[in-house]
């Protein structure tokens, strides 16, 4: 009887086998267990090779808090007070798309579609058939739009890696760091950035080998406390200093492999001569590094050697340190070191770059059935970047740090465009770009403005018009994983949309019918849109026979004989796998650089001091650098409601005992930080865990300013600058701040 009852309790579940689509990186396979429409569990894989299982972290665990959260949006909003003030009234869906599709008439017939600006990107949906890439599509054939470049988590990489490689799949598969003999994480905290599902996992497994890990970072991260053999504590900033000290050891001690860089490699020779002075009279020694960095002439002269010594190594770095004014110098010397050691194109070793990415996976980049033609609004311009483009930075985009300082300013300020209707979608930029209260002024600014959001965000207190969209539970797409694999992975429909909340798609084909866009292709029916993706690519092709099994399992791994590694047939052989540079070969020195004549852009890696770094003048006012790292309780401003979440990781700065003695903080003190941009809040954890001269604070609390203008939220891009590296990296890591302890008050 007893079995009966278990047997028909199992009948009335039904588990649906999907995937996280949140912008981390981690794409997980997880399995909703749902009862009567209702989500009432999630496991994560189970995959029959344990020790192949990709598992999830306590994000999508809690996943069921988000999508039933009850501050979730459920019906269409109208604004129904003063800009920010958070009042609304519900109206219905046809009422808001035809109030959204009389705005954009007007504003096309009066100024123009360059006046209609389209912010996409790093929100709730990294998913491809859904999501911004339908309103990209309809936009398109609404006569155009303006909208931004830059990513904001990876500029810095991608520059750095286009510039070298002309490629952004730089990464091995994490099972191929068992195959090194030494890991360096140089800013990388893969425990709390999630840079694939698998990769803590392998770091393990890669310690449990006796493979030495070495973490550099101004912080004891989680994952050196977990993984590393040594700290190295940094000066945030000066990494290129001491990369190119390394450099000088592995010169001067003939550790350099010069026949890997004569065959693979062009411009190593200026490289050299910047580092051994040749160039500027002053030779890039430890000693030299040491003033600059604090780190011990003799810890960068012991690790030059190890790191020139042992065959293969992995060097790691990340896009942390590259999100500031240096960004993608700090790539492009690693990338330089990895080549002067061989390290790239062979097992257990690294190719740098800070994406980490693998092809496999990626597939779905340009399968978001995108419009057959341009964007009407940029046919014909050239890019800002020249031949280092990818073919998305036109000269009549904005920065993405830069969206609200373009709408504040607009053609008066050097912009292309003046913004009188902005459309958001996947997105919270007002909490997650640089200088928000400079953002606050735009959004006061500006004419009119529509989200699509599942939640009364920072940013959507400022709109005319909200509209509720579906989580990924309650719709299906194709996700895919970065920055490792190699998996294709589907997210299944499991509930019906709660409320009135819509997908993106939908939300698109019906303001297209509001617009009279007729040529806009509707798609009905999910699974053949799902299928026409997948056709898309030569890789999914090849891979994916059977499209009901890849729905029914959820993912689609593929396996390979062995680790996958960036680079291996282009140095295997050269000749018939030239890389995509002008000379075919790694270039460390760039003339595609040179050409842009900027002396703050230079065509080798150099270690160079911009604002609002240690060495900033402007740090005797502000003497403390502030440091933005990704939450492990969060994916950027996402998932911030979630109670279990903030319970297990609370929001708080770190803060060193000597910073914190010198100005009476006592731990759990609120304090407040501030510069000439912004001020807010946040409890002090005093550890010894950060370097003096240093705070920590996460990204992604929301932004809640109280009536004296002080964010009582902490969310860090109050303090943080709008404003880009010469490569276009989002420079939120360059910023000076001062604190004190929080009395009240202004």
């Amino acid at each position: 009887m007893e079995n009966q009852e278990e047997l028909h309790e199992e009948e009335r579940i039904k588990i649906v086998r999907t995937t996280s689509a949140f912008d981390c990186g981690g794409r997980c396979p997880l399995r909703f267990h749902v009862e009567d429409g209702k989500i009432t569990r999630i496991e994560t894989d189970d995959y029959e090779i344990k020790e192949e299982q990709l598992r999830a972290c306590l994000r999508c665990r809690a996943l069921r808090q988000y999508i039933y959260n009850p501050n979730r949006l459920k019906y269409p909003l109208k604004r129904d007070g003063p800009k920010g003030s958070g009042k609304f009234k519900r109206i219905s869906w046809d009422e808001a798309l035809t109030e959204v599709a009389d705005k954009l008439k007007e504003v096309k017939e009066k100024y123009g579609n360059s006046s209609i600006f389209l912010a996409t990107g790093g929100g709730y949906q990294a998913a491809f058939h859904d999501g911004m890439l339908s309103m990209m599509r309809l936009f398109t054939q609404f006569g155009g739009y303006s909208t931004h470049y830059g990513n904001i988590s990876s500029e810095g990489a991608v520059y750095a890696t286009q510039s070298m490689y002309k490629s952004p799949f730089v990464g091995n598969s994490r099972e191929d760091l068992l195959n090194s003999k030494l890991i360096i994480m140089w800013g990388w905290d893969p425990a709390r950035m999630i840079s694939g599902t698998d990769t803590i996992f392998n770091l393990i497994k890669a310690k449990e080998k006796g493979i030495k890990i070495i973490s550099i970072d101004p912080r004891y991260t989680d994952s050196a406390v977990i993984l590393a053999d040594q700290w190295i504590p940094i000066i945030p900033g000066t990494d290129v200093a001491m990369m190119t000290a390394m450099a000088y050891i592995i010169i001067k001690e003939n550790l350099y492999d010069q026949s890997f860089l004569d065959k693979y490699t062009v411009g190593f020779d200026k490289f050299k001569a910047y580092v051994m002075g040749d160039e500027d009279g002053t030779p890039k020694t430890p000693e030299w590094a040491e003033k600059i960095t604090s780190v011990p002439a003799q810890v960068i002269t012991d690790l030059a050697k190890e790191y020139g010594k042992t065959k293969p190594a992995a060097l790691m770095d990340c896009q942390g340190p590259a999100r500031s004014a240096v960004g993608e110098l700090y790539n492009r010397a690693a990338i330089t070191l990895t080549a002067m050691t061989g390290n790239i194109g062979v097992h257990g070793g690294s190719a740098a770059g800070g994406l980490m990415g693998i092809p496999y996976g990626h597939m779905f980049f340009r399968a978001g059935i995108p419009p057959p033609e341009r964007n009407p609004v940029e046919v014909g311009l050239k890019s800002v970047r020249g031949s280092l483009d990818l073919n998305l930075r036109f000269q009549a985009r904005c920065h993405t740090n830069k969206i609200f300082d373009a709408i504040l300013k607009g053609k008066d300020g050097g912009y292309p465009f003046d913004v009188k209707f902005a459309y958001f979608v996947n997105n919270n930029f007002l909490n997650q770009v640089g200088n928000v209260n400079k953002s606050v002024k735009a959004m006061k600014k500006l004419d009119y403005m529509v989200i699509a959001d599942l939640w009364l965000t920072p940013t959507a207190r400022y709109a005319d018009i909200i509209l509720p969209v579906s989580s990924i539970a309650e719709r299906s797409d194709l996700t895919r994983p970065w920055p490792s694999g190699p998996y294709f992975t589907i997210a299944n429909k499991a509930i019906e949309p709660l409320g009135e909340c819509k997908s993106d798609i939908r939300i698109a084909e019906e303001l297209a019918d509001k617009l009279g866009v007729d040529e806009f292709v509707k798609y009905p029916d999910e699974d053949k849109a799902l299928k026409f993706m997948l056709k898309m690519t030569a890789d999914t092709r090849k891979e994916i026979k059977n499209y009901r099994k890849f729905k029914e399992d959820g993912i689609h791994r593929i396996k390979f004989e062995e680790p996958y590694v960036a680079f291996k047939k282009e140095i295997e052989d050269p000749d018939n796998n030239p890389l995509g540079t002008p000379s075919g070969k790694i270039e460390i020195c760039s003339q595609r650089i040179a050409d842009l004549n900027n002396p703050e852009n230079p065509a080798i890696p150099k270690y160079m001091e911009r604002w609002e770094g240690r060495y900033d003048p402007l740090s005797k006012k502000y003497p403390l650098q502030m440091l933005s790292p990704h939450p492990k309780s969060r994916i950027h401003s996402e998932m911030y409601l979630v109670e279990w979440l903030k319970e297990v990781d609370p929001h708080i700065a770190w803060i060193n005992p000597i910073d914190a003695d010198s100005r009476g903080i006592k731990d759990g003190d609120e304090i407040l930080v501030f510069n000439d941009r912004g001020k807010l809040t946040i409890k002090a954890w005093l550890t010894e865990r950060i370097i003096p001269g240093a705070i920590s604070i996460f990204e992604g609390a929301w932004y809640d300013p109280d009536e004296n203008g002080i964010d009582r939220g902490g969310c860090v891009n109050t303090l943080t600058k709008d404003a880009f590296s010469p490569g276009g990296a989002s420079a939120l890591k360059s910023c000076l701040v001062e604190m004190k302890k929080f009395e009240g008050g202004a």
